[in-house]
């Protein structure tokens, strides 16, 4: 029942949690505003301390108090944000900040929030709310403009400016944020040039010139700590899975993990990133088919566990391999983002 009427003052720089919206939009956002003509090249990657514990529940209730006027709703607010949280001891804490993570309310509440933050930048002047030809006049002027992408607490400001301008703006961000409670970590929270790239999503955005020509790219590929967490994930599995259990049980758990991150990383510069993973995979398969059966030929393993060839497989599945996986283009969608809820015109035609 929130949803829709929240949905209605959500901008459209925000994508977490939010219906027909999901990550790899905020990541086309960022490489689109970076890429020519738009040359928006300075970014401010935010970083909020605890930003789900420590939502100060007085301004987050004002901030729902404002759009609804039911009691009753706004007391079963009130009661999930004070709803306490059980340890791991058993014993129930009381919760004075902070939108209780794994609540079916926490996404929603949490978009409340922040919208504080979507407000400040898009209502500034050279921000979203700009119209096109003021942005145009003030970068006469010598003047920056600023865009602002979000997915829940994870957002980068992109400045069309000076790394001056990104410094202001990151000091009076810091100033709006704490009306919510919320504080930027200064050690996470950095100011980068699209040549250096940046961090977001799991993805790394950076321009950088294309191989064997003089012409400079936005590409968008895996980031280094990413393909650090999908290998220790597959480590993890390889040793989880004891060797006195069957190669089916093994690849069974791989291939979920794999095909999961390869159906996210799929929509950019990934091939050299999947290529790296195969050969990952199989050698981790291999090490614990050595160790299942330490006194067995390459030759006997693999015509027990490879039908002659390389590559492990069992009668029911075979080793996912993320090499074979094809790349694509995430197509860019803006602000036409259709929302899922009707418009009175077209409920009016319905009835």
């Amino acid at each position: 029942m929130l949803e829709p009427i929240f949905e209605a003052d959500f901008y459209p720089c925000s994508y977490g949690f939010r219906p027909k919206r999901r990550a790899h939009d905020a990541v086309a956002e960022v490489r689109y505003l970076a890429t020519r003509p738009r040359c928006y090249e300075w970014v401010v990657e935010g970083d909020i301390k605890a930003c789900f514990d420590e939502i100060d529940h007085t301004a987050l209730l004002g901030r729902v108090r404002s759009r609804i006027g039911d009691r009753r709703v706004l007391a079963l607010v009130k009661a999930f944000l004070k709803a306490g949280i059980l340890t791991e001891d058993r014993r129930l804490e009381d919760t004075t900040a902070g939108t209780p993570q794994g609540g079916i309310l926490s996404p929603l509440l949490s978009n409340i929030a922040l919208t504080v933050l979507d407000e400040f930048v898009a209502q500034l002047p050279g921000g979203a709310g700009s119209s096109r030809l003021e942005r145009e006049r003030r970068l006469r002027r010598g003047l920056p403009n600023f865009r602002l992408i979000r997915y829940a607490d994870d957002w980068c400001l992109m400045v069309k400016g000076s790394r001056t301008d990104a410094e202001t703006l990151k000091d009076e961000i810091t100033g709006v944020l704490s009306t919510m409670g919320l504080r930027l970590s200064p050690e996470k929270t950095l100011i980068t040039h699209i040549d250096e790239g940046l961090d977001f999503l799991g993805w790394r955005i950076q321009r950088h010139r294309k191989r064997g020509t003089s012409r400079y790219y936005v590409y968008v590929y895996p980031s280094k700590k990413a393909v650090l967490a999908a290998s220790r994930k597959v480590k993890t599995l390889c040793r989880q899975v004891a060797v006195n259990q069957s190669l089916d049980n093994l690849l069974r758990r791989l291939n979920s993990a794999l095909q999961g991150w390869c159906a996210y990383f799929r929509a950019g510069v990934s091939s050299a990133v999947f290529s790296y993973l195969s050969s990952y995979v199989w050698r981790s398969v291999w090490r614990w088919l050595r160790r299942k059966h330490p006194k067995s030929t390459i030759r006997d393993l693999r015509r027990e566990y490879c039908g002659g060839g390389w590559w492990p497989a069992t009668q029911n599945r075979v080793l996912f391999d993320p090499e074979k996986v094809t790349t694509t283009r995430y197509r860019y969608r803006g602000s036409v983002i259709a929302s899922p809820w009707p418009t009175t015109e077209e409920t009016i035609h319905a009835a």
